[in-house]
């Protein structure tokens, strides 16, 4: 019978399929217009019309560069930075003869730092361009004519093409869909690329092209596509085709996009209308935004800072110099004619003593420029692509369950992540596992189901209940049925009403029509294993697949779908046996965040037709007929019951439709569904709306979405470390209070500040309808809220608070006057909680949160909903669970569970945040001890522009022997393990305070470097001005000098970081000590030498400063007494002003780690009072 019937009832008359002969109405007649403009010739690409040989190839490309804009651009990146002009400008003026030295010795490090930084670009570049390629190049089979159809690259596929795509395919291009291998040409598409969701979408295409099944059936098929130009929008679709001299208009339910793939069905064929990146998705693809992390911004502050000392040195020695050049004639005779100014025009005529003065101030410009480090910016990146390395390969974030470890998408922000203050994360999926289990429902006012959720466990400790082991004690008695559990999606537990006990219930009708509403009343896809013969359900929400298989668990197997039925496998109370029971399906009326409700109207086999709902109370109650209400009070407080113990509930009611009813319906129904106006939506609600009313009630399911593994620990840890942790949920706000305590986010004795419009005067104006008071009213009401909760707030410090506030009032929270007042009274709140909260507010909030406290945010999620909140955080991270990659993609760290956080924040986040901020402050303070070398040499010289050091010991003093250091400080220094990290949390708010990179310890360390430069010069020219150093009596020339010098410097600066280092390894041993050697090894190598490149270094080693004892004293002497100032005061700071790292290093160092005591007297030093977390109700209850 029902087999009979599917060839009359044509997809045609489904609502969730689209409409079939839509009329032409409002958005159609703009085709051919601006903005529509695009004509397509069908399978005719060799025509006449050139018009398809104008559109763009479906060649794709995301790289950055070409050929041939790689070195401008890149360039062009490269000279953004302030310094680097700086470089560039010093190497063309080191071409003239105002240079202190060779134009390549300052050429040739720019060089290196720019080149590398390039390579790095390049390699990052090439790495995307063979992703591209992969993609160009898979193969798609297109119509070659006669209607044969072959392989092509998808590279090759042009606008007009005809192509036929196989199951588990990507679509190529923007597609428009001809046929398919079903019958009403419909097919699944899967869109997780483009929206990050799993569930299929379902297209079908126009009824004229849906007979087209075969390759030979496009031998003379021709048609004209007029539609709109390319644009990014990925839900609407405007355009028309033309067959056979007939126009048909066409929506989005033709459209197949580009990155969407082809499920459960075997091909389709379709014509392609955009290509390349003309297609949607590449429309899509902008780059998110840049984010540069606190650090860096300020670092570019340091390196203006730098460079305005460097102007006031230039401009303070040229003055002095101008002044000895000006004073310089004695009696016709010159004071300084060691500098030979015979030999010059300019440079030191007292007769121009001004102009000398000027070009002096160029030559000292360039002179100082090793003030500025240079290769401070190739550094850094090189250090954090390597910590970013680290994050990826630490396993203790790696989920093996799901094979996916942490990923760091972006290295820019990995000291950010050592400095975040406010956590604002996504509830479902991101503290909740997203992945739903059926664990209790009400049928007919009793309530079935003996599961204990996570929420009701710590409801109970919290309460000191003994729930705990009565509900254990009766899991016990229930062994039989604990294989059960082991099914996903199902962890219910009744004798009652399971193994077909349920015939022996006093409500068993009830019960019957509640299962088969169940395993009817969805959008579910069963697929069949071959091998097993087991049945699973692609569905569109975890929560579909929830219903679906508890249905089957309980006696109603839905096991086969077509276009116009739904079978299922019942058990029949009068036999006792499962029989098979089919049921036409009409019409679906699809769930909408606004309807808040899914019904769907079938006709059983008697002929009999049924509406069966489920929606949320809110909307299910109102809806009940006067004779539905039977259990409506019974219902309600069971449905209150499980929102109480965090699960997610629905209501479920049927009615029963005449035909002459049913018709009338349907008959507005197809008339609203084929609209292609901006009324069609408002058109369909009201046909639903007609059917949807007088509904008998049934009962309430409840799904709990279970906590992810360690999320309470998880919060506890963040709690300790003075972390804020805001969530923002579209749960109800009883749902999200409950999951706040099982989270360890909320916990008794806390005061709840609840911010709602549920009240009987704003409920009292919104059944008068009048919009405008309602508005009124309703900010009124949240600005008082919310002053209310200030002033209770102020009025009792000693006490912690939590904010919650639902949907409708962080609307008017969020607006410009209220605003503020909303942050300060969050601000002031240990946890808060927005309920009801939509992807736009949640990006709102997260901006107001950034802007407002002016400290590092960091946003988490996992589902295309929360995109926007990752992209406006100061940092996104994205967990790579069930709703698809969406988030992941737009996020810049990804990791599988939110419990890793603690781990990314507290030791990466920590360790990230130190190395960063010490190697900064290093880069310099080195820079400034060898700069201020030059500096007071110069002084020393009379401002003669001579420098103290041969050129090549300036160049490759940044690059070589002090740079690899600073690398190995920044990849491998930790101050703590990890265990302790994790132990004393109260160690991340070092970042939080920002104490490692404020400018006082900034200051402090180019202070350090100042004084290290004039202890050096000083010793050193004291030592050597007066002194014999050959046998001969010769005192030492400036070789000589400069090369004792530069030894102390390298030496001095290398032991430094040695005395900084916290966490030795092999290679910071290497790099440090190997340094020094280095500049040994290259004083041999390059005093060996001709004199023409040697020039003042030509065998100074190896002559003068080898076998010279005076040498190796100086340099010990100096270095002794360079570095005791520094260890003296890092031994007094150690000992008596410990900062939280040094308390910890001490606990390590004196074995004390595990006295709980002691550590707990260095734990109460903390910032902030603990207000939220597991630690934070332990303490509340010992006290």
């Amino acid at each position: 019978m029902a087999g009979g019937r599917r060839r009359k009832f044509l997809v045609s008359k489904l609502y969730s399929f689209a409409c079939v002969r839509p009329k032409f109405e409002e958005d159609h007649f703009q085709i051919g217009g601006p903005g529509f403009s695009r004509v397509v010739y069908a399978n005719d690409v060799d025509c006449e019309h050139p018009i398809n040989l104008s559109y763009g190839s479906n060649y794709v490309s995301t790289t950055k560069y070409t050929l041939a804009t790689f070195i401008p651009k890149s360039l062009f990146e490269q000279f953004r930075r302030v310094a680097n002009i700086y470089f560039l400008v010093s190497g063309c003026l080191s071409l003239t003869p105002l240079a202190p030295y060779t134009a390549l010795s300052v050429i040739l490090p720019l060089i290196v730092v720019i080149g590398a930084t390039m390579v790095k670009e390049a390699v990052e570049d090439w790495r995307r361009w063979q992703q591209d390629t992969e993609v160009n190049n898979r193969k798609v089979k297109v119509h070659q004519g006669d209607g044969d159809f072959d392989y092509t690259e998808w590279k090759n596929l042009r606008v007009g093409n005809i192509v036929k795509v196989d199951k588990d395919e990507f679509f190529p291009a923007d597609l428009i869909l001809l046929s398919s291998s079903y019958e009403d040409a419909i097919c699944y598409v899967e869109t997780v690329n483009l929206d990050g969701e799993t569930n299929l979408k379902l297209k079908q295409s126009l009824e004229v092209t849906s007979s087209f099944q075969s390759d030979f059936s496009f031998k003379d098929f021709k048609a004209i596509i007029r539609c709109e130009d390319p644009n990014a929008s990925l839900y609407s679709f405007v355009g028309s085709m033309e067959h056979d001299g007939q126009q048909y208009p066409l929506s989005p339910q033709q459209l197949l996009l580009r990155d969407s793939k082809l499920r459960n069905t075997d091909y389709i064929y379709g014509a392609v209308i955009f290509t390349g990146h003309d297609t949607k998705v590449m429309q899509n693809a902008t780059s998110p935004p840049s984010k540069r992390s606190k650090i860096e911004r300020k670092m570019d502050k340091i390196i203006y800072l730098l460079l305005s000392a460097l102007v006031l040195i230039s401009a303070v020695g040229s003055i002095f110099f101008g002044i000895a050049t000006r004073d310089d004639l004695e009696h016709g005779k010159m004071k300084r004619w060691y500098l030979r100014p015979d030999q010059t025009k300019i440079y030191f005529d007292p007769n121009r003593a001004t102009v000398a003065a000027i070009l002096h101030f160029l030559t000292a410009m360039m002179l100082y420029g090793y003030f500025i480090p240079i290769s401070l910016y190739v550094s850094i990146e090189i250090v954090k692509v390597l910590q970013a390395i680290f994050i990826n390969q630490d396993i203790q974030m790696y989920h093996e369950e799901s094979d996916r470890p942490a990923r760091a998408r972006t290295s820019n922000l990995n000291e950010e992540l050592g400095q975040v203050d406010t956590i604002l994360s996504d509830k479902t999926g991101t503290l909740t596992c997203n992945s739903m289990e059926f664990i209790k429902c009400s049928i007919a006012g009793t309530a079935y189901g003996h599961g204990v959720t996570e929420v009701e466990r710590a409801m109970a400790r919290r309460k000191g209940s003994p729930l705990i082991n009565e509900l254990d004690n009766e899991d016990h008695e229930e062994n039989h049925v604990d294989a059960k559990s082991a099914i996903k999606g199902f962890n219910f537990k009744d004798r009652r009403i399971m193994n077909g006990n349920w015939i022996n219930e006093p409500h068993a009708d009830v019960i019957q029509k509640f299962f088969r509403l169940l395993a009817i009343c969805h959008t579910c896809i069963p697929e069949v294993d071959e091998d097993s013969g087991k049945i699973s359900y692609e569905a569109e929400s975890p929560d579909e697949a929830a219903f679906v298989i508890a249905a089957r668990e309980l006696g109603f197997e839905f096991y086969q779908r077509t276009q116009t039925s739904i079978s299922l496998h019942e058990l029949d109370p009068m036999s006792g046996k499962t029989v098979e029971r089919p049921y036409r399906l009409l019409n679906i009326l699809e769930f909408s965040s606004s309807r808040k409700r899914m019904s769907v109207i079938v006709q059983d086999e008697e002929g009999k037709l049924q509406l069966l709902s489920k929606g949320a109370d809110s909307v299910m109650f109102e809806r009940l007929a006067k004779n539905g209400r039977e259990f409506e009070e019974k219902t309600k407080e069971h449905v209150n019951e499980y929102a109480d113990a965090g699960l997610r509930t629905l209501v479920l009611a049927y009615r029963e439709l005449d035909e002459e009813e049913y018709m009338t319906f349907n008959k507005k129904f197809m008339a609203a569904k084929n609209l292609v106006s901006a009324d069609r939506d408002e058109k369909i609600e009201e046909a639903a709306d007609m059917v949807e009313r007088d509904l008998i009630l049934l009962g309430a399911t409840a799904v709990e979405d279970k906590l992810q593994v360690g999320v309470p620990e998880c919060i506890d840890k963040l709690a300790q470390a003075g972390i804020k942790i805001w969530v923002l949920t579209g749960d109800k706000m009883e749902t999200a209070i409950n999951i706040g305590f099982a989270c360890s986010l909320l916990r008794q004795g806390m005061n709840q500040i609840i911010i709602t419009l549920e009240t009987p005067e704003i409920i009292g104006l919104v059944k008068a309808g009048n919009k405008d008071a309602i508005a009124k009213a309703s900010k009124d009401s949240v600005i008082r809220q919310i002053s209310e909760g200030r002033k209770l707030i102020s009025s009792s410090s000693a006490q912690s608070f939590a904010l919650i506030i639902d949907g409708q009032s962080l609307t008017y929270a969020l607006e410009d006057d209220v605003k503020d007042m909303f942050l300060q009274l969050a601000i002031g709140c240990a946890s808060v909680i927005c309920c009801r909260s939509s992807p736009k507010q949640k990006a709102l909030v997260t901006r107001l949160v950034k802007s407002g406290t002016r400290k590092v945010t960091l946003a988490i999620g996992d589902g295309a909903n929360d995109v926007g909140m990752l992209q406006e955080a100061d940092i996104g991270v994205g967990i790579s669970g069930a709703e698809g990659m969406q988030a992941v993609m737009a996020s810049d760290v990804a990791i599988a569970q939110f419990r890793f956080l603690e781990r990314l924040l507290l030791v990466h986040g920590h360790w990230c945040y130190r190395r960063i901020s010490s190697m900064i402050c290093y880069f310099f303070y080195k820079n400034i001890t060898f700069g201020l070398t030059l500096f007071l040499f110069e002084a020393y010289a009379s401002f003669s522009g001579q420098a103290g050091y041969n050129d090549w010991f300036m160049s490759f003093y940044n690059v070589f022997f002090t740079s690899l250091p600073v690398i190995a400080l920044g990849v491998f220094d930790q101050d703590v393990s990890a265990r302790f990290c994790l132990k004393f949390p109260m160690l991340y708010q070092e970042g939080v305070q920002n104490v490692l990179f404020s400018w006082a310890r900034l200051l402090s360390w180019m202070f350090n470097g100042i004084l290290n430069a004039i202890t050096i010069f000083f010793f050193c020219t004291s030592a050597f001005q007066h002194q014999a150093f050959r046998k001969g009596g010769e005192v030492v020339g400036l070789e000589v000098l400069g090369a004792t010098m530069y030894t102390c410097v390298v030496w001095v600066v290398n032991c430094q970081m040695a005395l900084s280092v916290s966490y030795f390894t092999l290679i910071q041993h290497i790099f440090i000590w190997g340094g020094i050697a280095l500049w040994y090894l290259f004083l041999l190598v390059y005093g060996a030498m001709t004199p023409t490149i040697s020039t003042t270094a030509y065998m100074v080693f190896v002559e003068a400063l080898a076998p010279a004892p005076s040498y190796w004293i100086l340099t010990l002497f100096v270095v002794i007494a360079t570095l005791i100032p520094y260890f003296t005061w890092a031994a007094i700071q150690m000992r008596f002003f410990p900062m939280y790292h040094n308390m910890v290093q001490w606990i390590r160092l004196e074995g004390r780690a595990d006295d709980p005591e002691y550590c707990q007297v260095v734990r109460q030093r903390s910032v902030r009072p603990m207000t939220v977390g597991v630690s934070a109700r332990l303490d509340k209850l010992h006290s």
